[in-house]
């Protein structure tokens, strides 16, 4: 008996095949995006429902994320420094850390993987009980309603949720360093506060705005277009988490090669 119905090569090819189809996919949807976003009418109280139920909903989540980023960065770094005497630039490392990679990166993915996933499984739900085509003939137009503000939603929330990681991560950092070395509140402040330039705050917040891009097209994407029925959203749900969390890293490694090159 055949364990695979196909020969390898051609799930390679299959393989090849979905991702150029995605990517390019992925391409007409965010051009067609681009192309409503600005034309009225703007969907306000949508885009502030949205920014509710997918990012401050997020918050208890990556509010004990954003603690034990701190915890645990202070906790393994301290006994690094300590080898070379330098445990007073605990402070100053797990913030650099936290401020520019950490707390942006982390965040989109906890983001991604609760956000995506809904979005995917909403849109994907209204796609197969064919409730998208009942507004299109009821002429509204689905992909304004449903995608553009679903996409605006999580590119402004993003940014907010990152920076309230970074002051909880650096609150959990302080608890570590407070217990660890006997640290007051104010002298942590200050090597915090030394240690930390407006240059270093830009990038690690600026770039959630596309990590939240990223996000709210891929879920719409991938919901938008289910096909298969319930098996289609369960497909386009995981899809859209892996794809998501795939580009953000991508993303990722690419900006912060814009950022050195722009501010070094």
């Amino acid at each position: 008996m055949k364990l695979f119905k196909k020969k390898p090569e051609e799930y390679l090819n299959d393989g090849v095949v979905v991702f150029f189809e995605t990517i390019a996919g992925l391409s007409m949807f965010s051009l067609r995006f681009f192309k409503g976003v600005f034309v009225p009418p703007y969907e306000f109280g949508e885009i502030k429902k949205h920014m509710n139920d997918l990012g401050i909903k997020t918050m208890p989540i990556v509010s004990v994320m954003g603690v034990i980023i701190g915890l645990v960065l202070s906790m393994q770094t301290l006994p690094v420094l300590r080898r070379f005497g330098a445990e007073s630039f605990l402070p100053a490392m797990v913030s650099l850390s936290v401020i520019r990679e950490l707390g942006p990166v982390l965040t989109a993915l906890i983001f991604a993987g609760r956000v995506s996933s809904g979005i995917g499984a909403e849109l994907g739900s209204m796609r197969v009980t064919e409730q998208i085509d009942a507004m299109e003939v009821s002429a509204i137009n689905p992909f304004k309603y449903l995608v553009v503000t679903r996409i605006l939603a999580c590119t402004l929330i993003l940014p907010i949720l990152t920076l309230y990681v970074n002051f909880l991560a650096l609150t959990g950092a302080y608890f570590a360093t407070a217990l660890s070395q006997g640290m007051n509140l104010q002298l942590y402040v200050q090597s915090v506060v030394k240690a930390l330039e407006f240059t270093d705050l830009i990038p690690g917040i600026a770039k959630t705005f596309f990590f939240g891009y990223i996000v709210g097209l891929v879920g719409s994407y991938k919901g938008f277009t289910t096909k298969n029925g319930t098996v289609g959203v369960g497909q386009a749900s995981t899809s859209a988490v892996v794809l998501s969390s795939l580009l953000i890293l991508l993303s990722d490694m690419v900006l912060v090669k814009i950022t050195v090159w722009l501010w070094s």
